[in-house]
């Protein structure tokens, strides 16, 4: 006889319940937009009670503030390929492939942070003002330091990270588009390779970093 399970602890089964719901959310709000969006619509994605994902996050605004930090700090870790990066080839091409896996494993969360912003950022102003600032302020350091010590051409660093996240992120904000394309069918991971691959090679070749 096998032996029996080993039960969740209560801190387990709470993360384990926050990741259903954050994840249905995410679906939601992609989809619907803030407005559309209803915590019954949430519950029902997630397959859970609307009681139970209001223990979990009292209102709607909560809600999707936690889904939009989410993907904001899942970017972030994105950007740790630029630490300790001993040229922008390292650390830029590094950057394109983390950017681009998370287009293709969080789709949903791109495209709410996407409309957000594109509609004023009205619900994540100061996040944009203190966060998102600081962290393009830190980035643009670490390019113009490349830039000086002449390992890439003198470009502008934040309209290289303005294209960079137009790049990769079209690939979850226009992802209907990507497949149509593609006959109607996701990019397998051959295909997302081949993506990777070219972005990194047009990006660094155009800022002389190959």
């Amino acid at each position: 006889m096998s032996p029996d399970p080993i039960p969740l602890r209560p801190n387990s089964k709470r993360q384990e319940n926050e990741r259903i719901i954050l994840k249905a959310a995410e679906k939601v709000f992609a989809e619907a937009g803030y407005g559309g969006a209803t915590m019954q619509l949430i519950a029902d994605v997630a397959g859970r009670p609307k009681a139970n994902v209001h223990y979990y996050f009292q209102t709607k605004e909560q809600l999707y503030r936690r889904v939009v930090s989410n993907i904001f700090d899942i970017w972030l870790q994105a950007a740790d390929a630029f630490d300790g990066a001993k040229s922008p080839a390292e650390g830029i091409g590094a950057y394109i492939d983390a950017k681009m896996e998370i287009s293709r494993k969080h789709p949903h969360g791109s495209k709410v942070w996407a409309s957000e912003v594109m509609h004023g950022a009205p619900i994540i102003q100061d996040y944009l003002e203190i966060k998102l600032v600081e962290w393009t302020k830190d980035r643009a350091e670490v390019i113009q330091n490349w830039i000086d010590q002449g390992l890439m051409d003198p470009i502008s660093p934040r309209h290289l990270l303005y294209l960079l996240w137009a790049t990769t992120q079209h690939y979850a904000d226009f992802g209907h588009q990507v497949e149509t394309l593609n006959g109607g069918a996701p990019l397998d991971l051959k295909q997302w390779q081949e993506a990777k691959n070219s972005i990194k090679r047009i990006v660094l070749k155009g800022i002389g970093a190959e």
